[in-house]
């Protein structure tokens, strides 16, 4: 039964999008919230696995297509409006009705012929969308004498040939001046979280001198090799799993260079990366030198048994090479492990589990552990705190339509890791790129609990709100009790006797509040406070951090620095 007039157009497309996949969704945009919502909430799976991150936009295209044109009675009408809204967002992979998204009143009769994109091509055999990225942000932080500033300003283009070649590319300017916590963290890890490069800023306008200029970019090629095998080259990030966090592999850490494979057949996925990570930043060096490389060899095997239940394996092996890959990491269908004992190798091999369940279409139930090494007797038996038992894992609940409430979606998560997890003994294949940790931004020697809420009373108003306690153990300067994964593990305190949080004891409460309203597509308007304690017996790492502030976004996804 169709449910829109529209569809009889965008059933023309159907046969194209059966093979798109085209240039992925940034992480953090809207589309992320709607496809969990439909998954869980319509009876029909996503055709993909929505653990592997970033999706799609043939994907999510042809998801969104799947569902408008099923007999779904559980979608309301503002889900309903949420399908329109991704149609809009990915109308190029709906080549045949194009005409339908178009503005009565484009600019010029060039510019926003569609509400999605400033400017676009549609041609046959190639498709063509640029837009602009603004972020402008200020905000005033309790005891604190300037301002806070957010000034991020880009260009967004992707697009296709043949249906069969997709291109992805965008550049970031930004300079910023960040709460104190963030700062704290800069100077600890000589890294600005998710970024690169950085240099001071000084503004004459707000008169301050502790800002950051640094600039961004990412971009890849892709190929539709066939129905079922897609290659991918570029710079850019991955997230793997269905939480908040990811003890996987998340978007913390800069861009680096990845080469990636996916294989899709009927209920199996499996993707490889191959990536070139830094082990060093920028800042962290005293002379103009190349810094250093580390590499990793990555692959996620996904099998889903049932609509609504999905499984995924992964494994990963992070080593140092004297500027080369090792090529027999480049086999994709081999185990790491069985390779790295070929070698003789010292590299760090970690070992995943991931799953999703959805329940009664109001809830799911997920999760993740992740194995870095440990002894069964040690961990089981014995059990005398033995350094080497590195582990973490995560729990996580997501409820839709709380109470009967449309749009009223909470979503409850635990991780827990255990010291040294994730680090290597000489620091060259930790797990961790630029500085930057590639799985948990707390790193290791921690449990936290996370709950959310989000509430959509109409289409362009959103309200959201977040609480974060977490309790992690601190590392003293010249000691390692397994809380900072950069450091050598061969460094640490102690063989036994190791329990989570050692260390500096530190609880972490963080709560943050926002409002957002579209006044347009991908435009909004914020508002947010944000509340951050960080608390221990050390006088010099005690201290509150609160600010208020609000500004105007396009086209760039929200970034949280929740740590």
């Amino acid at each position: 039964m169709l449910k829109y007039p529209l569809v009889i157009a965008l059933s023309l497309g159907w046969a194209a999008l059966l093979s798109a996949q085209g240039s992925t969704l940034p992480l953090g945009t809207d589309a992320y919230q709607i496809v969990d919502r439909l998954d869980i909430s319509s009876g029909v799976s996503a055709p993909f696995f929505t653990s592997l991150k970033y999706y799609s936009r043939g994907d999510v295209a042809r998801y969104a297509l799947m569902l408008d044109t099923a007999s779904v009675q559980r979608l309301s009408r503002r889900d309903r409006k949420d399908l329109e809204y991704l149609f809009l967002d990915n109308n190029e992979w709906m080549p045949d009705s194009a005409h339908l998204f178009l503005n009565r009143r484009p600019i010029f009769n060039t510019f926003y012929r569609t509400k999605a994109n400033l400017w676009e091509v549609n041609n046959p055999f190639f498709r063509l969308r640029v837009n602009p990225m603004l972020g402008l942000g200020i905000g005033q932080a309790k005891g604190d004498a300037h301002i806070l500033l957010n000034n991020q300003r880009g260009l967004e283009i992707r697009g296709d040939i043949d249906e069969r070649i997709y291109f992805y590319t965008n550049v970031l300017e930004s300079q910023s001046r960040f709460p104190d916590y963030i700062n704290r963290r800069i100077a600890k890890d000589r890294a600005l979280p998710g970024a690169g490069l950085y240099k001071p800023y000084n503004s004459i306008i707000f008169d301050f001198k502790d800002g950051y200029d640094y600039l961004m970019a990412q971009g890849y090629v892709g190929l539709n090799a066939s129905r079922h095998v897609g290659v991918q080259l570029g710079h850019g990030r991955h997230f793997l799993g269905n939480g908040y966090r990811s003890l996987l592999l998340s978007d913390y850490s800069n861009n680096y260079f990845y080469l990636k494979l996916n294989w899709r057949v009927s209920k199996f996925h499996l993707q490889n990366i191959f990536a070139e990570l830094s082990q060093d930043s920028d800042l962290n060096s005293t002379t103009e030198r190349l810094l250093p490389k580390r590499y990793m060899a990555a692959h996620y095997f996904g099998f889903s048994p049932s609509p609504n239940l999905s499984f995924g394996f992964y494994e990963v092996v992070v080593f140092s090479r004297l500027n080369h890959f090792e090529l027999q990491y480049l086999n994709p269908v081999i185990l790491y492990r069985t390779v790295e004992q070929l070698l003789g190798s010292p590299d760090n091999i970690l070992i995943g589990l991931d799953a999703k369940w959805n329940l009664f279409k109001r809830v799911q139930l997920y999760g993740q552990l992740m194995v870095d090494e440990f002894k069964f007797d040690e961990l089981f038996l014995e059990k005398r705190g033995w350094w080497a038992n590195k582990y973490g894992f995560q729990l996580g609940l997501k409820y839709i339509d709380v109470l009967g409430i449309d749009h009223l979606d909470a979503q409850v998560e635990i991780n827990r890791v255990q010291p040294y997890t994730f680090s290597h003994f000489d620091s060259t294949a930790v797990y961790a790129n630029y500085q930057q940790a590639l799985a948990h931004p707390l790193g290791a020697n921690f449990k936290e609990g996370v709950i959310r809420l989000r509430y959509q009373p109409f289409q362009r108003l959103v309200l959201q709100g977040r609480l974060i306690r977490a309790h992690a153990g601190l590392d003293p300067e010249g000691e390692n009790w397994g809380g900072n994964i950069l450091l050598p593990n061969a460094t640490r305190q102690s063989d036994f006797g190791n329990e989570l949080g050692q260390g500096i004891a530190t609880t972490i409460n963080l709560i943050g509040l926002e409002m957002r309203y579209a006044f347009y597509h991908n435009m909004f308007l914020e508002l947010e406070f944000f509340h951050r304690t960080h608390e221990n017996n050390v006088p010099e790492l005690t201290y509150t951090t609160n600010y208020i502030g609000g500004g105007l976004r396009i086209n760039l996804a929200k970034t949280y620095f929740d740590f």
